[in-house]
């Protein structure tokens, strides 16, 4: 059946259904999708890929693109700000590699088909000139570059047929030869924001709060959680009266199944195979994430400084670290740093930016913290200066992932018929 008709497909296929969503759950994922990495969901896409751009377009603001061997959604209406562009080894992106990609991109979307790592390396800096841009010729400009070829290469733009170029990161002689894909590199900008000419002029292009019912569910679909605090009382009301039709739609689609409580919407994906970053998750900092919600759960809605947040974690350490990377537990900051990182990409948490007023007092706090051995000269070197000077909030969805007892088991507030979240 084809999404929100009762119409048989064209082709008849009795699996249709099943089809479509595991298309749109993998567009969702993979905005570009190339023949020669997923040639199974390929053929699907090109199949349905008239029901797939129809429901994307209706309900989501989305666009479609399939040629022969590359298909692309193009997504407009809202931007995620958890959601970076990671190197081979899974870390986000650095500024410095955002500036290289749209570099060589700008550089290389009307060809040439096949280049010489040199030539592309003096391409990029004729455009970073035309751009003003001002790069530096060292080795961490080298190692950016590296890390931007590398995803290319493994995002289907760029194919390495001579030599690799891993080893220019260390030796600026080092030459390699690229089959570039301009049609793909071509596709990957988003047509209404080529005309920008502002990072602000371009969020705004990007985002469409106006068309309220699509910009609500590409939230929901985008994001692991949206807010109350995140919508209008009119946005927030549109919702709660459509919460029905919008679940019956997002299951369709994407088998996504609404969580409603007072503060917020969350769409969960039974399977866990659809979010991006999984929670609970394995590994050191996933296990002190998740052991840093029940050791704040008192602190619930409230900024906490990240000396105490340090803090936590350093009793965590002595309690759970013996089985913990041995890097990680010796550098209790760092640890801290990376395990806030994922409660706020998954928005159980936020970062606060201390007002000025606030900051003599939080520094204060940081050298006590230093006095009294919490914080390492190795930690104080390897964390960026501006932690010591944030706080975080836990926000409501955290208290899904704690523990239940029977002391926090409660009944609904009698004046909200939701009771509080999660």
């Amino acid at each position: 059946m084809s999404w929100g008709s009762s119409a048989v497909p064209s082709d008849h296929h009795p699996q249709a259904a099943g089809e479509l969503r595991d298309c749109a759950r993998h567009l969702i994922q993979q905005p570009l999708t190339c023949k020669e990495h997923d040639p199974d969901i390929f053929r699907l896409i090109r199949r349905h890929e008239a029901e797939l751009d129809r429901g994307f377009t209706q309900r989501l603001g989305y666009r479609l693109h399939v040629d022969a061997d590359t298909a692309r959604l193009f997504k407009t209406g809202y931007v995620p700000d958890h959601r970076p562009l990671r190197a081979r080894t899974g870390r986000a992106f650095h500024p410095l590699e955002y500036a290289l990609l749209a570099l060589v991109l700008g550089a290389t979307a009307a060809g040439p088909d096949v280049i010489s790592l040199r030539d592309l390396v003096e391409q990029v800096r004729s455009a970073a000139v035309e751009a003003e841009i001002r790069l530096e010729d060292s080795s961490a400009t080298r190692r950016a570059l590296v890390t931007v070829l590398q995803w290319m290469v493994l995002h289907g733009l760029a194919i390495e047929l001579y030599a690799g170029v891993d080893v220019y990161a260390s030796d600026e002689t080092a030459d390699a030869v690229l089959k570039l894909r301009p049609d793909r590199i071509a596709l990957l900008s988003l047509p209404t924001l080529v005309s920008a000419t502002d990072p602000h002029d371009l969020l705004a292009r990007a985002e469409r709060p106006d068309a309220t019912r699509q910009w609500m569910r590409c939230r929901l679909v985008e994001d692991p959680v949206l807010y109350r605090s995140d919508l209008s009382e009119a946005q927030w009301s549109e919702l709660r009266r459509r919460l029905g039709e919008e679940e019956r739609l997002l299951d369709e689609m994407f088998g996504l199944v609404l969580e409603s409580r007072a503060e917020g919407v969350a769409a969960i994906d039974p399977s866990g195979a659809l979010a991006e970053q999984r929670f609970p998750t394995g590994g050191t900092v996933g296990h002190a994430a998740l052991l840093l919600l029940d050791a704040l759960r008192a602190r619930a809605g409230e900024s906490i400084a990240w000396t105490e947040v340090v803090r936590a974690i350093g009793e965590l350490i002595a309690a759970h670290g013996r089985g913990w990377s041995k890097d990680l537990v010796s550098d209790p900051a760092r640890l801290a740093r990376q395990g806030v990182d994922l409660l706020v990409e998954l928005r159980l948490a936020e970062r606060i930016q201390v007002q000025r007023s606030d900051r003599a007092a939080t520094i204060e706090d940081a050298s006590r913290m230093a006095d009294h051995g919490s914080f390492s000269d190795e930690t104080q070197r390897s964390e960026p200066v501006n932690d010591a000077l944030d706080r975080i909030r836990m926000l409501p969805a955290a208290a899904r992932f704690l523990p239940v007892t029977p002391e926090s088991e409660s009944t609904p507030n009698e004046h909200d018929v939701q009771g509080s979240l999660w």
